[in-house]
């Protein structure tokens, strides 16, 4: 009786791995075919692909739900093979914490002073509670007579966080219809960004187009605040932002000072993301700021390698040849999403922490995946910022 039932049982593996469209692993089409796994896997990714997109449609709101539904619909194994031109396994798949911790701040009853705080977005939503929330609510905090609300100008990650989290965040469009219709009559706008780079350049061409609508408006600075025409321009936001961020990285780092990582050959290389921009000098900026501090064992480099000298490769050889052997990365960015987690600390042969490794110039190569949001001092300088536009 045991021989017939192995029998049996080994005729049935055998005629299940024959089978065209596998067996009990494929979804059946509403025309009653039976798909494949990778076709299964394919549709879903063709549907990622669709919202991955900067620019927002009336199907937008569909799609993200049609994603979401397809994928919860897949086998563990079928999401394993999600691959398109944008998707893979993680678009939904990786855990980047509890969404609903956050506060889109999408809501009506605004009244008529409004904080409009732009920034880029992030998918990560520790980081987007962390870093985003952190200095949306500094900013209502010191501003108790504004209401604070939130938009993101990468469409690309709203949809997102959508079609993952059921979550709604306005882009530029959406929140500025949102204030016009609330009857806000005062719009401050706060952006986030880093400098003056091409996302705040798009996000003063969505204000020019909305200017009228309101009795007021005022920008205030970015986090850097003005560029400056070369590297050797600083600013008293450069020096607040280097020293907030060093003391934070060598706090994390369990140093009680700069000096006493670089006496144990401690560098520090704080990784921003780069741009073509002309706004690329303040990288160099940066990197002079540290200089003027005299924080010699601080090194900026950039995910794009622009400016030149912020490059992967030529910032390994600044450190080595400087003459340390031991390096801790850290995001220069507000958020610590994609660009932190994945091409600073992730696991690929290309991310940052891999190539100082593999260099084979360092005893040891850490990182830390902390936005600059999440930092108070630098929540305070936005404070700042926002206030010096109120107060004109």
């Amino acid at each position: 009786m045991k021989k017939k039932w192995s029998i049996a049982l080994l005729t049935g593996v055998m005629a299940c791995s024959l089978a065209m469209s596998g067996c009990s692993t494929g979804r059946e089409t509403s025309g009653g075919n039976t798909m494949t796994d990778q076709e299964a896997a394919d549709e879903v990714a063709a549907l990622i692909d669709a919202i991955y997109v900067q620019r927002r449609t009336e199907s937008t709101d569909e799609q993200c739900t049609q994603a979401k539904a397809a994928w919860d619909a897949l086998t563990d194994a079928q999401k394993e093979l999600v691959e398109g031109e944008n998707a893979d396994p993680d678009y939904f798949g990786r855990d980047t914490g509890d969404a609903s911790k956050d506060d889109p701040r999408n809501q009506d009853n605004i009244g008529e002073n409004e904080i409009l705080v732009v920034s880029f977005g992030t998918s990560f939503n520790d980081s987007r509670v962390s870093d985003i929330k952190g200095i949306e609510d500094a900013i209502q905090a010191a501003n108790p007579g504004w209401t604070v609300r939130r938009a993101f100008t990468a469409q690309i990650i709203i949809n997102h966080i959508q079609a993952r989290d059921g979550e709604h965040i306005d882009n530029m469009e959406q929140a500025l219809e949102r204030a016009v219709s609330n009857g806000v009559k005062n719009l401050v706008i706060q952006p986030t960004h880093l400098m003056h780079g091409a996302e705040y350049d798009e996000l003063m061409e969505a204000v020019e187009a909305y200017r009228d609508q309101f009795e007021t408006v005022r920008v205030a600075e970015p986090l850097l605040g003005e560029v400056g025409t070369d590297a050797t321009v600083i600013n008293d936001d450069k020096e607040a932002v280097a020293m907030a961020l060093t003391q934070a990285a060598v706090r994390d780092a369990g140093y009680d000072s700069l000096d006493m990582a670089e006496e144990e050959g401690v560098a520090f290389v704080f990784l921003g993301h780069g741009t073509s921009h002309t706004a690329k000098v303040s990288y160099s900026q940066m990197q002079t700021q540290m200089a003027e501090l005299g924080y010699n064992n601080v090194f900026i480099g950039t995910v794009e390698g622009e400016p030149e000298e912020t490059s992967c490769e030529a910032v390994i050889d600044a450190v080595a040849q400087a003459g340390y052997t031991r390096v801790i990365l850290r995001p220069l960015m507000v958020v610590a999403g994609d660009h932190a987690n994945n091409d600073m600390a992730g696991d690929d042969e290309d991310s940052w922490v891999s190539i100082f490794k593999d260099s084979g110039n360092f005893e040891s190569v850490d990182v830390q995946i902390t936005g600059l949001g999440s930092i108070n001092a630098i929540q305070q300088i936005y404070v700042e910022h926002t206030a010096e536009v109120i107060n004109e």
